[in-house]
């Protein structure tokens, strides 16, 4: 039988501040001058000044969870952080102005995600995607118009297509 709510053990929880406190409620006139997207355009130009600073920062986390695994072995432990650099990386990457590294991001989460377990993820072609990322980041290489990110990231793509093609039920290599 299905608990109803007065069944179940519950408690309601009060956020310690009113919000409403925190924020100017608009005139009517204001009201209809207010643009939620230019708003937000505005707020999203003014924090654009820190987006570079914000990847680098997220590659820096890469690259130690990168150090961690070539230290202590690829493991569950150690492909778990770098797949969650390399995922937050491609889920940023977009916003803060790198779409081109996010697809090498994306490229390195679906590598991690298709290898049947961590130790067989290549090394090699591991540390190309967290130097790629690296190298991309620092030198800005941010959309299609660098010819040779966008050359890395279809090589790394070819790549890690063949690679991953012996993992693949179609091929017989369930190894």
């Amino acid at each position: 039988m299905a608990e109803t709510a007065q069944d179940q053990n519950y408690e309601i929880l009060t956020p310690p501040d009113d919000l409403r406190r925190k924020v100017r409620e608009l005139t009517p006139r204001e009201a209809k001058k207010f643009d939620p997207i230019k708003a937000a355009e505005a707020a999203l130009n003014r924090l654009s000044g820190h987006f570079g600073s914000w990847m680098i920062n997220e590659t820096v986390t890469l690259l130690r969870a990168w150090e961690t695994a070539q230290t202590e072995g690829m493991t569950e432990e150690t492909v778990a952080p770098l797949f969650q650099a390399a995922h937050n990386i491609k889920g940023q990457a977009l916003t803060l102005g790198f779409p081109l590294v996010g697809r090498v991001a994306a490229s390195f989460c679906h590598l991690i995600e298709t290898v049947p377990s961590p130790e067989k993820l290549p090394l090699q072609l591991t540390e190309r995607y967290v130097e790629a990322i690296r190298a991309m980041v620092m030198e800005g290489a941010k959309d299609d118009d660098n010819r040779t990110g966008v050359e890395l990231l279809e090589t790394l793509d070819i790549v890690t297509t063949d690679f991953l093609k012996q993992f693949s039920p179609d091929t017989g290599g369930n190894e």
